[in-house]
């Protein structure tokens, strides 16, 4: 009788399991907890570790909770943008980009930029009126907030809404995604070339400056793929970035932090890699 129950135990538990495959894919148990070392904890309320390639979850807290994405959402608008103009696509600034809560790039009203130069300006810089500019050139930020929402439900991150393109959040601007949601979406992400190669550049030439890549990562942690910070009072520190080491690759996410995520994001990459 208790090895029934045992057997049910077990097959209760596979059945649950998290992992982030496409619909309808086979889902891959995680593994026991018999590493010799503790999963490390840290500053953050919610966060996911995971192979990006199998979407095996290797450890996570509160992974389906929601909250608040701050800057990382713009990460969802980068796939938006790229689905529907080329990069080398170009448009003028103008006053209305410019008039929004900062960190912003500086554009110029009046100064042509190009598809690309933005989209670098929202991955490195985190600018608030480049993703202004971007969400016009879509057609205007409903259409542009309609993109990045069909956008993540098609790759799987259901649970998430984007509300403004920039991340920031308020009255009538509450963005939603969850430590899943974001790790689906940078998997995502990471297959378009351009947001690949734009993610680990530690710079880029803009107009008038040189864009400076603010994910500490890249010279922290070797093998570093790219990453993404965002920062508002409701949602704290977010953090959602990925790392390769030999021919494996894992995504680690971070949602309402206080503190060191970086030194969290370090600990929970050398933890994850160190796994069977």
């Amino acid at each position: 009788m208790r090895r029934r129950f045992a057997g049910l135990a077990l097959a209760l538990c596979a059945a649950l399991v998290t992992a982030l495959l496409p619909s309808g894919a086979t889902a891959v148990a995680q593994p026991e907890a018999a590493a010799a070392q503790p999963v490390p904890e840290g500053p953050a309320k919610a966060w996911l570790l995971a192979d990006m390639d199998t979407g095996r979850v290797l450890a996570s807290r509160d992974p389906y909770g929601s909250y608040a994405p701050a800057s990382t959402i713009k990460v969802l608008l980068a796939m938006a943008v790229l689905d529907r103009l080329s990069p080398e696509s170009f448009a003028r600034a103008n006053e209305s980009h410019t008039k929004v809560e900062c960190s912003c790039v500086g554009l110029k009203p009046g100064q042509a930029y190009t598809t690309a130069q933005l989209v670098a300006a929202i991955l490195m810089v985190s600018g608030n009126d480049a993703a202004n500019m971007l969400a016009d050139m879509l057609g205007g930020q409903p259409v542009a907030l309609a993109a990045m929402n069909r956008k993540a439900a098609l790759v799987g991150a259901r649970a998430t809404k984007a509300s403004s393109p920039s991340g920031l959040d308020g009255p009538g601007w509450e963005s939603a995604t969850t430590p899943h949601d974001l790790a689906v979406i940078m998997r995502a992400a990471l297959k378009y070339p351009l947001i690949a190669q734009i993610m680990r550049s530690p710079s880029a030439q803009f107009p008038g400056r040189t864009l400076h890549n603010q994910n500490e990562l890249l010279t922290r942690y070797p093998g570093d793929l790219g990453g993404k910070t965002g920062y508002t009072n409701l949602a704290r520190k977010t953090y959602v970035g990925a790392a390769q080491r030999g021919s494996r690759r894992l995504v680690v996410v971070q949602m309402y932090g206080t503190g060191d995520l970086y030194g969290h994001a370090i600990r929970l990459l050398d933890w994850g890699f160190a796994q069977p």
